[in-house]
């Protein structure tokens, strides 16, 4: 037997979805992301086949996933993943209709995240690296000037190649979501830290005799993961006085919130950030809404 047989019904239906996304040119974040979710469901529905795994069934595997002590954001994407599995197994005829359909997803509270001010952002980039905190100051500067100053994701900061910024055109290359590619410019600040990173990116890859096409290397010579992003940005932010709850999407939603503030452009904004949908975009126009009646206030003449 081959191992594919062996499988139960669903584990065969994960692989094969999982399959059908790598030929999509999912990206392997998300490939990641569906595996683990879907390995947990094919291990609650066992034996079972695919018609017989109903609405029934993936609610009490969506109950089974709080009992183990999951949120509802984790939740909500467990089931976002069912569905999608579903919606694939439907399309080729494998059952009759997506049964994950029927399941309600789980009310998720409408918190939006707390963004430090442009002041509080100026002071963390303004002065030196914290003593003890920056293990490659140079690059741990530059980290933060690029998620702030361009509003790129982490994911997208690790995929940059040295290839991609043009220095010239003050522009760099980003490869977002779904292999789609954008261009954002950079201002002054982040060519001033570009200036002083590159020559001490050299001097240690010469030193570690490594060649990488990465932008941002890790003191072993290979390209940074997002886990070491987010940990050395929190580590940083923090000893600069930023809340422990700092990660790098903070000094996206930042720059997103800042530029609205300042009177950028919606439609330029969802650019600049890769969103697919202006909808996304307008989240910005709620968390500036603070800072929008503060300037009505100090500034409308009937306001007084």
């Amino acid at each position: 037997m081959t191992g594919l047989s062996m499988k139960t019904p669903v584990e065969r239906a994960v692989e094969q979805f999982l399959g059908t996304l790598r030929v999509c040119n999912a990206s392997a974040h998300t490939i990641k992301a569906y595996r683990g979710d879907l390995e947990k469901f094919a291990a609650y529905a066992g034996s079972r086949d695919l018609r017989s795994t109903d609405h029934v069934a993936i609610r009490g595997f969506l109950s089974s996933l709080y009992e183990a002590g999951l949120g509802k954001t984790s939740v909500a994407r467990s089931l976002a993943a069912v569905r999608s599995l579903y919606r694939c197994l439907a399309q080729e005829g494998a059952v009759e209709k997506n049964p994950a359909s029927l399941v309600s997803t789980p009310k998720l509270p409408k918190k939006l995240p707390r963004v430090p001010t442009i002041e509080e952002m100026n002071a963390v980039l303004d002065g030196e690296m914290p003593e003890g905190t920056a293990s490659f100051p140079e690059r741990d500067r530059l980290m933060f000037e690029l998620l702030y100053g361009c509003g790129i994701r982490n994911s997208e900061l690790i995929g940059i190649n040295l290839d991609d910024v043009r220095i010239s055109t003050e522009a760099i290359l980003i490869r977002g979501k779904g292999k789609k590619e954008r261009y954002v410019p950079f201002g002054d600040a982040v060519r001033a830290v570009l200036t002083a990173y590159l020559p001490a990116r050299q001097k240690m890859l010469s030193e570690l005799r490594k060649s990488t096409p990465a932008l941002l290397i890790n003191l072993r010579g290979g390209r940074l993961t997002t886990r070491s992003v987010g940990r050395i940005i929190k580590k940083i932010a923090m000893a600069k006085g930023l809340p422990a709850d700092v990660h790098p999407h903070t000094l996206r939603h930042a720059f997103g919130t800042h530029m609205l503030e300042e009177g950028a452009d919606l439609r330029a904004i969802q650019e600049l950030l890769g969103h697919e949908r202006l909808s996304t975009t307008q989240r910005y126009t709620q968390l500036s809404v603070k800072h929008m009646l503060e300037v009505y206030d100090r500034t409308h003449p009937r306001a007084k």
